[in-house]
Parts: structure tokens; C-alpha cells; sequence
């Protein structure tokens, strides 16, 4: 197993660098309520995002909107009742959810940032949909969960490029979503 203890120390002083929420950070989840969301889920969370969740704060930080949630949180749209949401309301189309890929992070205009949970890295994938395109509308935002919380603490995500003008022609496809979607 990993030890995040230097990145989960660098999360946390940036996110407390960042303007904090009126009510301040919620407080962190116990393993109990980790392990229901894991059971609701039916998988287990990348154990950087459970570290997260479990050892910093349930959301309510990170680049632009913040981390959502996980459960039982103050935001009215939480992590695990959005991917089970979708899986369900997409089951059968072509825009279906891929199987262990968690909404993290609500971009806006029906982008979010999710973790491929599955994945032992926890691949962070960008999922656009406004192209219109369900084959063209799941990117590779960062090779690891670890990487992206980089570039939030150091300013240095696609988001931040976005904000000063620059080209995101940069971001390759994910290439399992359509097998996984199937699921």
C-alpha cells in the first residue's frame, strides 16, 4: 500500500491557501462510511481518494467547483448518488456509464473530472459531453489520481492552462470507455 502522507499534506495546504467555504472544510469521513459507499458502489475507491475522503475532508476543495462529496455530505450533488444516478439513467444507451468510473468534480455544461477506480493508478479522466459525440466524449485528464492533485497544488492542470488561453488539443482519448460502458 501507498503511503499519500506528504501529498495529502500538500492537498490540505492548499486547499487551505484557496478561499475556504463559509461553513469551512466538512469534516472527514470515518471507514465505516467509506466502506458504505464502497458497498453501494459496488467497488472499492482508488486508496488515494479514500485517503482523501478519509483523512482530509469529504469535498468541498480542489480545482474550480471542488471536490464533491463523497456521502452524507453539505453539497446537494455527492459523488456516489451521481455515478449511481448515471449508471442507471444511461444503462442501455450509448451514452451508458463506464463500470468504476467516479464523478470527483463537476466542471460545469455536463463536464466532470472522474476517477477510474479500477485502474490502480486511478486514471483521471475528463468526461466532455457537449461535443454531442459519445465516442469522443471521455479524455485522459491525468495518468494518476496522484499526478492530478499535483497539478492542483501546483497550479499546473489543463484548467488553469484553459484560464490563460491555451490550446487543450493535448488530452488522448480514453480508449476503454465504450468496452467498459458495456458492462
Amino acid at each position: 500500500m501507498t503511503d499519500y502522507t506528504e501529498l495529502l499534506a500538500r492537498i490540505a495546504a492548499r486547499a487551505r491557501e484557496d478561499e475556504p467555504p463559509a461553513a469551512g472544510l466538512p469534516a472527514p469521513l470515518t471507514q465505516k462510511q467509506i466502506s458504505s459507499a464502497e458497498e453501494r458502489l459496488g467497488f472499492h475507491l482508488h486508496p488515494l481518494l479514500a485517503a482523501v475522503y478519509r483523512d482530509f475532508a469529504n469535498g468541498g476543495f480542489g480545482p474550480d467547483y471542488q471536490l464533491l462529496s463523497l456521502t452524507d455530505g453539505p453539497t446537494s450533488e455527492q459523488a456516489v448518488d451521481a455515478y449511481l444516478d448515471t449508471r442507471a439513467g444511461e444503462a442501455g444507451t450509448e451514452w451508458a456509464w463506464p463500470e468504476g468510473v467516479l464523478p470527483i468534480l463537476d466542471w460545469g455544461c455536463g463536464m466532470c473530472a472522474c476517477v477510474d477506480c479500477r485502474s490502480e493508478q486511478g486514471t483521471v479522466l475528463l468526461f466532455e459531453p457537449n461535443p454531442g459525440d459519445p465516442d469522443a466524449a471521455w479524455w485522459v485528464d491525468s495518468p494518476s489520481l496522484a499526478a492530478w492533485f499535483e497539478h492542483y497544488v501546483n497550479d499546473t492542470g489543463w484548467w488553469v492552462k484553459a484560464e490563460e488561453g491555451e490550446d487543450l488539443d493535448e488530452m488522448p482519448p480514453w480508449p476503454e470507455a465504450r468496452d467498459r460502458a458495456a458492462r
